[in-house]
């Protein structure tokens, strides 16, 4: 009898593939440092064979047992061994899994697991999880899907779509943001917007409201105190003196301390004020207090009148925005110093330059430019799945790109606004902000060091691409759906279905969930650990560890002297093109994170959200550097965080 098929240990039936038993036998001799290629195929031929003996169709654990078995037999006993380790490691991990309580039906990390079950599955009454990783995709791919019957497609049509969407995200191609794996099929799926406070009780209040509710229904929030009048100024209504916009942010911090997004997650907000308003050091300096604004990272925002005249050593004036006149007057290096120094201390403020991005409010994390009451569905495309054999797929690529504009653009018109307004603007303008994670993960796949001139020209042809792909994307929907009901006809351009199509997002979770480097982000280390969902999960590069056993210089002893600093720079055992190639966000030097963003800006229309992370011994001096360059090279904003300057890291390394 020829074998065909084998039973999985859920019991279901997939082909044999003698293919795989030789890469996984010559995965195992290049852990040992024995064995071929000629080997592997040897002792697969000799597995098929007994397989083909069994009077009953054989398991999952049959291969596996005479694999080990014909490792031993042809006196393989150091690869064996391995191998006997290999299965009792894939043996906990399932039984890690099975702890958690989730059936994983997509071969996912232990890490994609716990924060799937801890975030992002349905649960019953009962908070029973009722819902697998591949079920949570169906669910999101149906929802979406659905949008297309508002464009004449019949059942087959939405199915087909429906089937495209759920492939890319199983295959982690694509993952849309942490509010859409959320929330789909039952609330709101869209995760950033903004608000701009009205110089008002009444205004302010209202907006207090309305984010209440944006909070509770999954939305970051980025948040414009800059019209609020100053600090002490009159109030004619009843002839008293402002508590400021400091007073008021305290207010909303407080509130949303009382509120959990989908009872899983607090929001991510960010406080806005120009660099010009009167209250500005109070703003700056209100981050020394850790338990002020505990719900809100805080940005500058900078104008060009400031940044020359920090340049001439001028005096800079603050302008009251209630009276549109002159408050006071600074020397502009003076307060371009406060910021440096407790951006230096704090990790916060980070820096948003007004005048470049012709818009003064982002979404939270700063990647998305946004009007008054303006949302915007995010999603990133997972790099690391597009190299094959050292190049890149750009055929496959593009066609995740044009079904991952269809899928943003479908959000907008399925999505269940909590307020009105938002609903509105967003739909007059569809933006959409298409991002991408694993950037760092394709770079060392193809062998490029992230601070080189290479790895700049390869992000260059890869945003271009992008970019005219999506272009190319929402031009096509536009022709079928209609453009924007915004946008306004222009003879030397064509239509398009969305006013914006590119932001790079941090992808913090989904990175998670994919097992893939952030956003573009360098890789922070070959090892260390992230709280993400209340739990520390460990991480360790999957491609070093990949190219150390292929290249035998991989120990349990070395991945524990990696772990205490993340870096592989300072191991001597270690050969120097890989040291080149694991650079991490410490090995590289400020000027090369700033650079791959300004190449990054250049080709995409909304911003990008990027930490460039300095040393715990980096100096003020430091960040000046990062700030000053950003700006030269025109990117539309930038945060630097100094390992260890707070207390709330995300990500540490396990020394």
């Amino acid at each position: 009898m020829v074998l065909t098929q084998i039973k999985k240990r859920d019991g279901s039936t997939v082909f044999f593939m003698k293919e795989k038993v030789v890469e996984t036998i010559h995965s195992a001799f290049l852990d040992s440092g024995e064995g071929s290629l000629t080997d592997a195929e040897s002792l697969a031929e000799a597995v098929s064979t007994n397989l083909n003996n069994e009077s009953q169709q054989p398991t999952i654990e049959d291969v596996q047992d005479f694999i080990e078995k014909a490792l031993i037999e042809k006196g393989f006993k150091k690869t064996a061994k391995s191998y006997i380790i290999y299965r009792k490691s894939k043996e906990e991990i399932r039984n890690i899994k099975s702890s958690i309580g989730i059936q994983d039906d997509l071969d996912l990390s232990v890490n994609a697991i716990y924060l799937l079950e801890k975030r992002y599955l349905f649960r019953d009454v009962n908070n029973k999880v009722i819902e697998t990783p591949s079920q949570m995709l169906q669910r999101v791919a149906k929802t979406v899907a659905e949008a297309e019957r508002l464009y004449g497609h019949n059942e087959d049509d939405v199915k087909k779509v429906e089937r495209k969407f759920f492939e890319m995200m199983s295959q982690l191609k694509f993952l849309p943001s942490s509010s859409t794996l959320m929330n789909a099929g039952k609330g709101n799926m869209v995760s950033v917007s903004a608000i701009s406070l009205e110089d008002s009780v009444k205004g302010i209040y209202s907006a207090l409201g309305d984010s209440a509710l944006m909070q509770q229904n999954g939305f970051g929030i980025g948040f414009y105190f800059s019209n609020i009048r100053p600090r002490y100024d009159v109030v004619y209504s009843n002839m008293s003196k402002s508590s400021g916009p400091i007073s008021f942010m305290k207010i909303f911090d407080y509130s949303f301390d009382c509120i959990t997004q989908s009872g899983r997650r607090k929001g991510a907000n960010i406080a806005i004020m120009r660099i010009d308003h009167p209250d500005i050091i109070e703003f700056i300096n209100s981050r020394y207090d850790p338990s002020f604004m505990k719900n809100f990272n805080l940005s500058v925002g900078l104008t060009d009148n400031f940044m020359k005249a920090v340049e001439n050593d001028e005096i800079f004036e603050l302008i009251n925005p209630r009276t549109k006149k002159v408050s006071n007057q600074v020397m502009a290096r003076d307060l371009w110093k406060l910021l440096i120094m407790v951006a230096w201390k704090c990790g916060d403020p980070g820096v948003l330059f007004l005048d470049r991005m012709k818009y003064e409010i982002t979404s939270a994390c700063g990647e998305i430019p946004l009007n008054n009451y303006e949302s915007c569905p995010l999603g990133s495309i997972n790099l690391s799945k597009f190299v094959f054999n050292a190049n890149i797929d750009w055929d496959s690529l593009r066609d995740a790109v044009h079904i991952a504009v269809n899928f943003l653009d479908n959000i907008i018109d399925v999505n269940k606004y909590p307020i009105e307004r938002i609903k509105d603007t967003s739909k007059n303008n569809r933006k959409i902000g298409l991002g991408i994670m694993g950037f760092a993960d394709m770079l060392i796949e193809l062998g490029i060091p992230y601070n080189s001139q290479k790895a700049l020209n390869i992000a260059d042809d890869l945003v271009r691409f992008v970019s005219t792909e999506a272009n190319n994307a929402s031009t096509i929907l536009a022709e079928k759906r209609k453009p924007y009901p915004n946008s306004v006809s222009d003879s030397d351009e064509k239509m398009k279905r969305n006013s914006t199509l590119l932001a790079i997002s941090p992808t913090g979770s989904i990175s998670i969930i994919a097992n893939c480097s952030s956003g573009i982000e360098p890789i922070f280390a070959v090892s260390y650990e992230k709280n993400a969902a209340g739990k520390t999960l460990f991480e360790i590069n999957k491609q070093f560890q990949k190219i150390a056993k292929e290249r035998g210089f991989y120990s349990e002893d070395l991945m524990a002297s990696i772990s205490k600093t993340g870096s592989i720079q300072n191991i001597s055992d270690i050969p120097y093109d890989v040291k080149r190639l694991f650079v991490t966000s410490f090995d590289i030097e400020a000027e090369w994170h700033i650079r791959m963003q300004e190449v990054f800006q250049k080709h995409v229309d909304n911003a990008i959200s990027k930490t460039v992370t300095l040393q715990k011994d980096a100096k003020p001096e430091d960040v000046e550097k990062v700030f000053t360059l950003a700006y030269k090279l025109g990117c539309k904003g930038v945060t630097v965080y100094r390992y260890g300057s707070r207390e709330d890291q995300v990500m540490f390394i396990n020394s």
